[in-house]
């Protein structure tokens, strides 16, 4: 018996992912001799994974599965009426994977939450690896080398690493009690996991996801009980290293600082995406000029309107209204997570959630608030709206783990 279980815990993550939705006895006897795995561990697996399914079509809140398909939804719309009423080359692109990204949240929230805390370390490890390799092998797009080009796809490790690094902080926090994080030696560690990343996105550049990754991992530094003092005093570290941190930003990069302080002072130039930005934003009114209408977007006024400025052609187009709605149905989203966290007995679980969150509320914000002018251009997409891909299977998979965190809160 314990030879058998042994074998269904090493073999389960294998056949896992291969008889998921497929319940045909031939697949499972296939898989079984392939594997060296007797007939009867095979048939305990194949009701293991039958009973997760069921259960996780069972309980999962299908009403904030919903919200997310409708958030996309408009992400679609947007990217048609950005095409000119045509489905290539973004929307039908967007769609597919999104049908991948929701294979990926389904596959996520089925395992078991203490699944993903023994993988935290692994996966941390990988992400490292990939932003490693993206100084040997990734290409250049749009002024940054970001992509790995693994023909299928283009991988974009940073985005990976944003989930990764959260499942890595949660599970060092996991065990730490309050007084070991207020010692500092405790937090050399993670504060060596935060950093190496943000080194590796600064040198691509990648400015936007780099201060994404360090307000995560402030935020769970945070939730863990790290004194506020200490981050007081890394904030003014951090001031008086300004003049040499200036030094190392690229051209383009000091100049969106430049602009973004005075904007008016190149508009044809380094400040015409915010500037135009801003006339789309106010021509929209109160309800917009109608879909498909927007003249700044539409003229080719609107830079990057499929990804980083979506958001300014969708208030075009929908108004001051319309963007009250979106940011409604955002806070939505984002209300659940943190209800999820707060109501998870699982210490680890409470803190992937919190920082997960924290990620997605700063996806939200940092873009409306850079087309708006209120902060500098870092290229960070609206999440489930814009264009892309390795940034919409990433917040699914980061929205299915939250969503394992609700199917299993009473796990220890």
């Amino acid at each position: 018996m314990r030879q058998q279980n042994s074998l269904i815990r090493r073999n389960f993550p294998i056949v896992y992912c291969r008889c998921l939705f497929i319940w045909q006895d031939n697949l499972i006897d296939s898989l079984g001799k392939n594997l060296f795995i007797p007939q009867d561990a095979q048939e305990k697996m194949f009701d293991i994974l039958k009973e997760a399914t069921l259960n996780t079509l069972k309980n999962l809140d299908w009403k904030i599965v919903f919200l997310v398909l409708l958030i996309a939804s408009i992400g679609f719309v947007m990217l048609i009426s950005a095409a000119n009423g045509n489905l290539m080359p973004w929307a039908g692109k967007q769609m597919i994977r999104f049908v991948m990204g929701f294979v990926v949240l389904f596959l996520v929230a089925m395992t078991d939450i203490r699944v993903w805390m023994s993988l935290a370390y692994p996966l941390y490890g990988l992400s490292l690896v990939l932003l490693i390799g993206v100084e040997a092998m990734g290409f250049i797009g749009m002024g940054a080398q970001r992509w790995i080009d693994l023909y299928l796809i283009q991988l974009q490790p940073s985005e990976v690493m944003k989930i990764a690094l959260i499942l890595a902080l949660a599970r060092y926090f996991h065990l730490s009690t309050l007084e070991e994080t207020r010692k500092i030696s405790t937090l050399l560690f993670p504060l060596i996991l935060v950093t190496i990343p943000t080194l590796l996105m600064m040198r691509q550049p990648d400015l936007g996801t780099a201060l994404i990754l360090l307000m995560s991992g402030a935020v769970i530094f945070l939730t863990t009980g790290v004194q506020i003092w200490k981050f007081l005093l890394a904030g003014g570290i951090v001031l008086g290293a300004m003049p040499v941190l200036w030094t190392m930003l690229h051209d383009y990069q000091q100049k969106r600082v430049l602009i973004f302080l005075n904007p008016e002072s190149d508009p044809m130039k380094s400040g015409y995406h915010v500037t135009q930005s801003k006339i789309a934003l106010g021509s929209g009114g109160w309800f917009g000029k109608g879909y498909g209408e927007g003249t700044q977007s539409h003229l080719s006024f609107l830079p990057e309107k499929q990804t980083d400025f979506i958001f300014t052609m969708f208030s075009e187009e929908f108004g001051f209204m319309g963007g009250l709605l979106l940011i409604f149905l955002y806070i939505l989203l984002i209300a659940y997570g943190f209800r999820v966290a707060l109501s998870s007995r699982f210490h680890f679980a409470k803190l992937m959630t919190i920082g997960l969150n924290s990620t997605f509320f700063l996806y939200v914000f940092i873009n409306m608030a850079m087309v708006m002018g209120m902060l500098p251009v870092v290229g960070i997409p609206l999440p489930l709206v814009s264009y892309g891909g390795t940034a919409l299977l990433t917040l699914m998979m980061g929205q299915g783990l939250i969503f394992s965190a609700a199917l299993h809160q009473k796990s220890r």
